[in-house]
């Protein structure tokens, strides 16, 4: 099972700013909406349904974005998403944006979720079919500091572009 997801999205021009930058607020929606569509595409698990059939889904709780480049209106990027770190009832998915060619980065995002009965309006554990899946396709990474994963990232690409 895949572990990095990507698919393609276009900047839209409602979503930009007088610069025609991506406006900051709809990097999150972008992130997360290519997110939703990758974990329905390769894990066959469709958040909404989810939520119908079991009353429970993820809540965000925390987002950390660090902005390398801009996007701009009608661009074409790249979205790429990894689960690197879960428990019994939180997930931690960072996620890339990219130029459509993967050879300039444009942001990094580590967004953390939490399951909640929607019933109960607590928060609720994961299933055991969902820690297996979670198990299968975890990806960890080595820092556990939001910064030092972005520095760490961009100097590689920076190494790598002086090859």
């Amino acid at each position: 099972m895949e572990k990095i997801l990507k698919n393609k999205r276009k900047i839209r021009f409602q979503d930009c700013d007088p610069f025609n930058h991506l406006n900051n607020s709809k990097y999150l929606d972008y992130f997360l909406n290519a997110r939703e569509d990758q974990i329905a595409t390769h894990y066959n698990l469709d958040v909404f349904k989810n939520m119908e059939t079991t009353g429970l889904s993820w809540v965000v709780v925390s987002n950390q974005i660090s902005y390398i480049k801009p996007a701009f209106t009608m661009e074409t990027v790249l979205i790429e998403s990894q689960l690197i770190q879960f428990t019994n009832n939180i997930l931690l998915v960072e996620m890339k944006m990219w130029n459509e060619d993967e050879t300039e980065l444009k942001a990094i995002l580590w967004m953390k979720f939490i399951q909640f009965n929607i019933q109960t309006k607590r928060v609720a554990n994961h299933s055991e079919e969902l820690m297996k899946l979670f198990e299968s396709v975890v990806l960890p990474i080595e820092h556990s500091i939001f910064e030092e994963r972005c520095v760490a990232i961009v100097q590689s690409l920076r190494t790598k572009a002086s090859v």
